[in-house]
């Protein structure tokens, strides 16, 4: 029996194709390695200290740093006490950068940036109306994005986390094995539909075309039609045998049309790495949905990633607050 797949993959940004997103030096730096002697160091905060210690160092050489003790996000009380009198502003989608901060930072801020492709966090516009430059880390973790799509659709299609369940408690030694039991959805000859064919869209289907899939439908979107585009219509409209994957933004998704969805059999399972809110509520509904498979946002949790993500944020900051030079990659 083929089954059809929904892999929501949506990037804002314009699309373009990363060939080398692992490569520590794919972004040249966009500053001189050292400052004149006259010219004072610019201050910095950044917001939390588990950061990869390439991006720090890169910091510490040219500018003054303040950097957030914990390894958690910065309670909010410290982060409008420790950002004022700052020049740059080091973040992460954990950190609502609104104008209550933007005016305790006071005119000295000048660049903003953020770890992460998703800019949510950020006030767009009132960062524009106050001359302040925006920085954040795309096409660094296209790759990891697409495998992590990937393994999270395999595993909800093969009910992986199921079948480890049934080992832990017990299950596997009464059943031993059954012709029927732990059955899952195969991806040979089934039909894959990609929503938001972009950098990571284009890499999951790269992955897909060794799995036998019978066809791709695919399309692309603009921002403006993001808000619960996958609603209670649209799940009806799919086949009782889908499989729905999120690893791009949680408001894309009706929750509570997914969780009509996935109780009525409407659709056969979903996984998610992404969901509204986050952290999603131990006691949430689809957390005790046997055929929801949940992971805590993850997408770029890979070793190499993270490190250039870092290194390209500091680089936006650095090219951002020292004179006559880019930021790699800026947003507004």
């Amino acid at each position: 029996m083929t089954f059809s797949a929904w892999c929501v993959l949506l990037r804002y940004q314009p699309l373009r194709i990363c060939k080398t997103p692992r490569n520590l030096n794919f972004f040249k730096p966009a500053y001189s390695t050292s400052l004149p002697d006259s010219m004072e160091k610019p201050k910095v905060l950044i917001t939390r200290n588990d950061v990869p210690q390439i991006a720090i160092r890169k910091l510490r050489e040219l500018c003054d740093v303040d950097i957030y003790e914990g390894s958690y996000p910065m309670p909010r009380d410290q982060l409008l006490a420790r950002v004022a009198g700052k020049d740059g502003l080091f973040c992460f989608l954990t950190d609502r950068i609104n104008a209550e901060v933007l005016d305790a930072a006071g005119r000295s801020l000048r660049v903003v940036s953020t770890m992460s492709v998703g800019y949510d966090h950020l006030s767009l516009e009132e960062m524009k109306s106050r001359d302040i430059k925006v920085g954040y880390t795309p096409d660094v973790l296209t790759d990891a994005t697409a495998e992590l799509t990937l393994a999270l659709l395999l595993a909800t299609s093969r009910r992986l986390l199921q079948a480890n369940a049934e080992l832990n408690n017990g299950g596997w030694g009464r059943c031993v094995w059954g012709p029927v039991w732990m059955l899952g959805k195969g991806l040979s000859g089934s039909t894959v539909g990609i929503f938001g064919l972009g950098r990571t869209g284009q890499a999951v289907l790269k992955r897909l075309a060794g799995f036998n899939v019978a066809k791709f439908l695919y399309t692309s979107t603009t921002k403006k039609e993001l808000r619960a585009k996958f609603n209670k219509d649209a799940f009806a409209a799919m086949k009782n045998s889908a499989v729905f994957i999120n690893t791009s933004r949680g408001g894309l998704v009706d929750q509570e049309a997914l969780v009509w969805a996935l109780q009525t059999g409407q659709i056969w399972a979903a996984g998610l790495d992404v969901m509204t809110p986050e952290p999603l509520p131990t006691d949430h509904i689809l957390t005790t949905l046997p055929n929801c498979t949940l992971l805590p946002h993850i997408g770029s949790s890979e070793e190499g990633t993270r490190v250039a993500m870092a290194e390209l944020a500091a680089d936006n900051l650095l090219g951002g607050l020292l004179e006559d030079k880019e930021m790699p990659q800026r947003l507004c």
